[in-house]
């Protein structure tokens, strides 16, 4: 007879599979929290097979649709039954600390035989089914058709908007384009202004690519100035910041300081 748990654990299991989004369904349960619409938008659109393009503010969770790229790609595996099929998910990232810290995070969620990690500096575990990735390394893998890109179904580029960085766009560019018809790309970022047309270049050279965009900002952004050694508000509240109205503070401290220094400089110049 089984024990709690384990019925507890099929239950689960028949509920998923008897959802439309079984995937997501399973992946949800370990959150720990409540997806948003546009997360929940974009990673059903991943589950039906297309990919995506995730705009959202500096903490919205865009990240989370990549890491549920991450699971579709090993329950893909686990549901093949077949030691023999591998599919996976190369996690890639602009910078070195960024992958370092993706990298830490996929180890603790699915422990450290699944995951690797390649920069620069690191090269861990390579031929796990997730790898962490700097997106140069991609690109090389790319050109040199390394036999670690057999069985790669998923991509995720996080902050992707590096395609407009004038020295290291090209890199993400040919990435883009050079990736086989078979994967399935996952772009993330905070600071693409021009998704449509983004979006447009994506499903000319990628295939189908939804748009999944999000404005709400869920931490605050509070911008700060220092003038001389003392530190004032940028805006005064929400509605300022949305108007660019600079705080009065602000505002009649720079004058007062600005008109000090001219006197200042009247007084020393003396008498022409």
């Amino acid at each position: 007879m089984s024990s709690p748990a384990e019925r507890y654990a099929a239950a689960r299991r028949r509920a998923a599979q008897a959802s439309m989004f079984p995937a997501l369904d399973e992946f949800a349960l370990d959150l720990g929290f409540d997806l948003d619409d546009f997360q929940r938008e974009a990673c059903q659109s991943l589950e039906r097979g297309s990919g995506v393009l995730v705009c959202g503010p500096t903490g919205a969770g865009k990240t989370v649709v990549g890491e549920f790229a991450v699971h579709l790609a090993l329950r893909g595996k686990a549901a093949a039954g077949d030691v023999g099929t591998r599919r996976k998910c190369f996690y890639t990232t602009p910078i070195k600390a960024l992958s370092n810290q993706k990298y830490h995070d996929l180890v603790d969620r699915y422990g450290v035989d699944q995951v690797g990690l390649l920069t620069g500096d690191n090269a861990i575990n390579g031929d796990a089914p997730v790898v962490v990735m700097t997106t140069e390394v991609l690109r090389n893998m790319l050109y040199a058709g390394s036999s670690a890109l057999e069985g790669l179904a998923y991509v995720v580029m996080d902050e992707v908007h590096y395609l407009a960085d004038r020295f290291r766009g090209g890199v993400w560019e040919e990435v883009i384009i050079h990736l086989p018809a078979s994967v399935t790309l996952v772009s993330l970022s905070a600071t693409v202004s021009n998704a449509e047309e983004f979006a447009d270049w994506l499903v000319t050279v990628r295939g189908e690519t939804a748009v999944v965009v999000s404005e709400h900002r869920p931490v605050p952004l509070w911008q700060h100035m220092l003038v001389g050694k003392r530190m004032f508000d940028l805006f005064h509240d929400a509605d300022a910041a949305r108007k660019h109205d600079v705080h009065p503070e602000l505002l009649r401290y720079t004058r007062d300081t600005v008109r000090r220094l001219e006197l200042g400089e009247g007084r020393s110049a003396g008498p022409g």
